[in-house]
């Protein structure tokens, strides 16, 4: 069975006759009837009648028909919610945000998302990045800006910028000059994605540099939020780590001070998706905010391969 040979049942049973049909259809009258006949042979009944020069529906077809319309008037909505997706005229975008990322661009980005497509809805998951790359790889988010690394496996990824990573205190001695991880090893630190711990992607980088360095990162506050962390740096109660942007754009911080480290660590943003499944033209175009955000942050690009200073 077609969608073919329901379009010429029905139309046929609009116009009572083979050949009226295949005018509307704009074929030859055998065209029609031997797809109808078709139909009528799977189906083992016959739909129509003959009745002079026209035809008219059997019981089976009159019991056939509400069924045909209601099959094609499916494919008509999921062929307009196609094209609304296509348009941006509708649906949804789910995508995925490392959980920071709150901080300092999902406020400007959803606005701006919004001005431009107002009849698209918007659905943006903050989570840590390995939980966000396993919601894309089950198809549950099309599409997320995490932190490398991650894992991989099924999933296209796209590096698209980076961030320098500071160490913030309250008191400017803490942070004079550049640090090392001896430095950071003996400052009391509080951490954020406590419920990830050294899986966290900037948590690992951090150990695996300690570690290198042979000494051991034991931060004497964890919690889930850098919102968090950063109110105990603001309070004098411990110091951090954190994406040098986020003291530019994250209200309360600017007065805290920092620095960088000697070997300068940095946090990749990267883009990924189902490795062989396409992006809907809405998430396309929220991808294209995202990175006209983070140009407009001033963060340095994965290929610029620039330098930054340190602030006090």
């Amino acid at each position: 069975m077609t969608l073919q040979q329901l379009h010429y049942f029905l139309t046929t049973t609009e116009h009572g006759s083979f050949s009226e049909a295949a005018r509307a259809l704009h074929l030859a009258q055998p065209s029609v009837s031997e797809q109808v006949r078709s139909l009528e042979g799977e189906l083992g009944v016959e739909l129509f009648a003959r009745v002079g020069r026209g035809v008219v529906l059997t019981e089976a077809g009159r019991a056939f028909r509400p069924e045909a319309e209601r099959v094609l008037a499916d494919l008509d909505r999921a062929r307009d919610a196609v094209r609304e997706v296509r348009e941006l005229s509708g649906g949804t975008v789910s995508f995925g945000m490392f959980g920071t990322a709150s901080a300092y661009l999902i406020a400007d980005l959803a606005a701006a998302f919004r001005r431009r497509y107002p009849d698209v809805r918007l659905r943006l998951v903050g989570q840590n990045s390995s939980l966000v790359a396993n919601a894309v790889r089950e198809a549950r988010l099309e599409a997320a800006l995490v932190v490398l690394p991650v894992d991989d496996e099924g999933l296209e990824v796209r590096p698209i910028h980076r961030e320098e990573l500071v160490v913030v205190s309250r008191y400017p001695e803490r942070v004079d000059g550049e640090m090392t991880s001896a430095r950071l090893a003996d400052l009391p630190l509080v951490l954020y994605d406590a419920a990830f711990g050294a899986a966290d992607p900037t948590r690992r980088q951090l150990v695996e540099r300690a570690q290198h360095d042979g000494v051991t990162l034991r931060p004497v506050i964890e919690v889930e939020d850098m919102e968090a962390a950063l109110q105990l740096v603001a309070r004098g109660l411990a110091d951090t780590v954190v994406a040098r942007s986020v003291l530019r754009t994250m209200r309360g911080v600017r007065s805290l001070h920092h620095s960088p480290f000697a070997r300068p660590m940095w946090e990749t943003f990267a883009f990924i998706a189902r490795r062989d499944a396409p992006v809907s033209p809405a998430t396309r175009a929220l991808v294209e905010l995202l990175e006209r955000r983070l140009e407009r942050l001033g963060e340095i690009s994965l290929y610029a391969g620039a330098t930054s200073g340190t602030d006090g």
